[in-house]
């Protein structure tokens, strides 16, 4: 049994899946297997693959059936209790598995991420996606943290996961949702503990045919339909009554989203001094430092001004709120 087993969705990559199969076949961890499945290739991508000899890599053809059912057919050919995800546009440090599987025993994780180096397929950086490379490069973030931004976004992105098998048996959904994104909050529900390595050890290539650019199942809605309803059927199942921190736009859309599923929004909170003392269809909003002690009641921080989240948590630490408990961060 190899020590990771890579599984690798390929659709119409000719210009870089040879690439990102060499920079698995040569990680620092050579037992591996390598499982690509071509997802009915109309360009060159089968014969790069074909050409490619090495006992490792084991190669399956299907027609198209979209990145899901793709992943999920490679899936099924893995063989080691540790799985890793690549995509075929991607390029992974050569010690990339090595020391994801070393922090996932180090820590007894279920799923490891990475810090990732966003560029455009011409090997430059994409400056549009810099804050959200930050966002995943945060220098300091563990379990618990993790699981208190998930409703923000993933901390972790999806060609960057090495896991134990029982999270990708979860297998990834076919529907509207983007299936990374709901594989991971599935999987937190279920109460599987993530972690990352602090290291960029993926080049993630942002070109004009990544799905995340072509595919509504990745668009802005189709996230936030899927946030909503994890956050719906997880942290708010249950629960009658919520405050909320922002009146700002993300603010109104939540208050809206929340009153539409049937909670009461208790109080709103605010540090904008010309909306303490308003109220939001009959809610007072009050400033921050009128908060209450926390007792039990769900927070919900609906702010997403640079630097906001940071201060939202420390601040309402003073009053017993522990993110993650009764303080979560959405967007």
């Amino acid at each position: 049994m190899p020590s990771v087993s890579v599984v690798m969705p390929v659709f119409n990559a000719q210009d870089t899946v040879g690439r990102a199969i060499r920079s698995i076949l040569d990680q620092t961890l050579p037992d591996i297997q390598l499982v690509v499945v071509d997802d009915g290739s109309t360009d060159q991508s089968p014969q790069i693959v074909s050409a490619i000899s090495d006992p490792r890599l084991l190669f399956l053809q299907e027609n198209h059936q979209g990145v899901s059912r793709t992943s999920n057919t490679a899936l099924q050919h893995a063989t080691s209790k540790f799985i890793a995800r690549m995509d075929a546009d991607d390029f992974a440090d050569p010690e990339r598995l090595q020391l994801q599987l070393e922090r996932l025993h180090e820590q007894d994780l279920d799923v490891v991420g990475s810090r990732i180096r966003i560029t455009k397929p011409t090997g430059e950086g994409v400056p549009s996606m810099s804050r959200y490379e930050q966002w995943i490069n945060q220098e300091t973030i563990g379990h618990d943290e993790i699981m208190a931004l998930r409703f923000v976004e993933f901390p972790l992105v999806n060609p960057t996961i090495l896991a134990r098998r029982k999270y990708f048996d979860l297998q990834f959904a076919n529907n509207d949702f983007p299936e990374d994104y709901d594989l991971m909050l599935r999987a937190a529900s279920l109460g599987m503990k993530f972690g990352k390595v602090n290291a960029s050890l993926l080049e993630w290539t942002d070109g004009d045919q990544r799905l995340t650019r072509n595919d509504s199942r990745y668009s802005s809605d189709a996230f936030m339909a899927c946030r909503r309803h994890h956050f719906h059927h997880d942290v708010l199942s249950g629960v009658e009554t919520v405050d909320l921190w922002g009146s700002g736009k993300t603010g109104k859309l939540w208050f809206r989203w929340l009153r539409a599923i049937g909670l009461r929004v208790r109080r709103i909170i605010e540090v904008n001094p010309r909306k303490v003392g308003t109220s939001l269809d009959g809610v007072d909003v009050i400033h921050c430092d009128e908060m209450p002690i926390s007792d039990g009641t769900v927070m919900v921080s609906a702010v997403g001004a640079m630097g906001a989240r940071d201060m939202i948590s420390k601040h309402a630490a003073t009053r017993g709120y522990q993110m993650g408990e009764d303080l979560w961060f959405v967007a």
